[in-house]
């Protein structure tokens, strides 16, 4: 009976080390997909986004912000002249082409202590942030 005992309790201890092995492996990766996903981005107030962001490459803004939330590509209309009721296009530089594009970001910048505008919209034309806009109600 001693002899049996004996024999059990080796086993036990493996059995344990393996079952706390286990149980650490599993809070160390907890814990690190918590940080992960507690990881807040940074809330802008208007003038710190304007300053932070205006005339800046939009290289600079995925640097800093990353990928938007949206992108849309602006396209002029075929009879945008005729439209407006003057010329749109260059006459010293007819050919020259404009990449205008749009980007939307969520909830990034605070007009108040509690509250954050719903959408943040960056005009970026010709690789360089143009416009910015912040709006609740789209």
């Amino acid at each position: 009976m001693l002899g049996m005992t004996a024999l059990k309790l080796p086993l036990i201890k493996v059995y344990m080390s393996k079952l706390i092995n286990k149980i650490l492996i599993i809070i160390i990766a907890l814990g690190l997909s918590i940080q992960v996903f507690s990881a807040e981005k940074k809330l802008y107030t208007e003038n710190e986004f304007l300053d932070t962001f205006g005339a800046k490459s939009k290289e600079k803004v995925l640097q800093i912000l990353g990928e938007p939330v949206r992108k849309e590509m602006s396209i002029k209309p075929t009879n945008a002249s005729s439209v407006i009721g003057r010329p749109t296009e260059d006459r010293a530089n007819p050919s020259k082409r404009v990449n205008i594009e749009m980007w939307y970001y969520t909830n990034l910048v605070k007009y108040d202590a509690k509250n954050t505008w719903k959408q943040t919209e960056l005009t970026i034309m010709d690789g360089k942030v143009f416009n910015i806009g912040f709006f609740n109600n789209r």
